[in-house]
């Protein structure tokens, strides 16, 4: 079991981080604001995925003036992602915003930063104290426990931190490095990981070397893709590791010159069903299963699964903890194994 953090317990909307809720997952729209019916679409579409809480760019003033009209049409928290124009942390505020995003790079005048502390303070709601490497020219864990200093200052500790850079292990180093030295949730991120693949790959080893050590309360992947797909690697990147459980896992083997059927095929098939499993089904969310190509790899090797098939030519053995229920055909694989859960 991972031991994770001791952090402050932080509201966003109906969203707990920190504290012992469950690690949350975020992802930002990548529409304009401004545009209400898009924005509505693409959010919805990552609500369906599993999105937990949504960042929104704000540009301008009709963009700030959105958030309102947004978050009348969809179920999960609104953040306002605000650079260089503290007027528009104000109107986000303003217009219903969940949570604020500053970045301590393009937002410096401490006069600007107090008066939107005092308006988040007013209104409720937290702050997300968001460095990128890119835009701040010192170290990292110094600028953010300079800028969460003047927000302490004004007793505001509805704080989340941020502290990402596109390289990987300057990113996991600023954050084990914060860890030690305040108690507020992390979000964590690789930034500007690239495309899909590259980086997947990218953020899983980066936020699962820190959800490894503990570390962490929310996360976002940060992809040139559909945001779905940021999403769908969270989800990936949590269940990997025991922290949340989103399907059943799917344990199946890589396959071989021994392998006598299309286990590619059978096992996409099996994806496309679990898929549309019902999220409420949360015992079945913690089963194991395991589809392998051949007798060495099952049921022997796959023992510890709750339930599996292994094939042979034509045909598989489907089995439960390890003990032979049944012969089942190809065709009806997926579908007896389902049945069978």
């Amino acid at each position: 079991m991972i031991k994770r953090r001791r952090t402050r317990k932080i509201k966003v909307g109906d969203v707990i981080i920190g504290g012992s809720a469950p690690i949350s997952i975020q992802s930002m729209s990548k529409v304009k604001t401004s545009d209400i019916s898009a924005c509505v679409a693409e959010i919805k579409a990552l609500e369906a995925a599993g999105c937990e809480i949504i960042r929104v760019a704000v540009k301008s003033h009709d963009d700030a003036r959105a958030i309102g009209r947004i978050k009348r049409r969809i179920r999960i928290p609104v953040v306002a992602d605000i650079h260089f124009d503290y007027m528009l942390a104000l109107a986000a505020i303003k217009s219903g915003a969940d949570k604020i995003r500053l970045n301590p790079g393009n937002m410096r005048k401490k006069g600007e930063i107090e008066e939107v502390v005092r308006a988040a303070k007013k209104a409720k709601i937290p702050i997300r104290i968001g460095l990128n490497s890119g835009s701040i020219s010192t170290d990292m864990v110094k600028a953010a426990l300079d800028y969460i200093k003047l927000f302490e200052e004004i007793d505001f500790r509805d704080i989340i931190v941020s502290l990402k850079a596109s390289d990987v292990t300057s990113t996991v180093e600023a954050y084990r490095e914060i860890s030690k030295r305040c108690d507020y949730p992390l979000h964590l991120g690789v930034t500007a990981a690239g495309p899909c693949d590259s980086g997947v790959v990218k953020s899983a080893i980066g936020i699962g070397s820190l959800l490894l050590d503990g570390i962490g309360d929310t996360v976002r992947v940060s992809l040139t893709a559909d945001p779905v797909e940021e999403v769908i690697a969270a989800k990936r990147i949590l269940s990997s590791l025991g922290l949340r459980r989103f399907a059943p896992e799917i344990i199946s083997c890589p396959t071989c010159g021994r392998c006598q059927v299309n286990l590619t095929e059978i096992v996409k098939k099996l994806e496309r069903k679990l898929s549309t499993m019902d999220h409420g089904q949360s015992t079945k969310h913690q089963l194991s299963i395991a589809m392998m190509g051949c007798e060495v790899n099952g049921p022997g090797e796959a023992r510890e699964a709750d339930i599996g098939i292994a094939f042979g030519k034509g045909s598989g053995i489907l089995f439960k903890k390890g003990k032979i229920i049944k012969k089942v055909t190809v065709k009806n694989a997926v579908k007896e194994l389902l049945k069978n859960l």
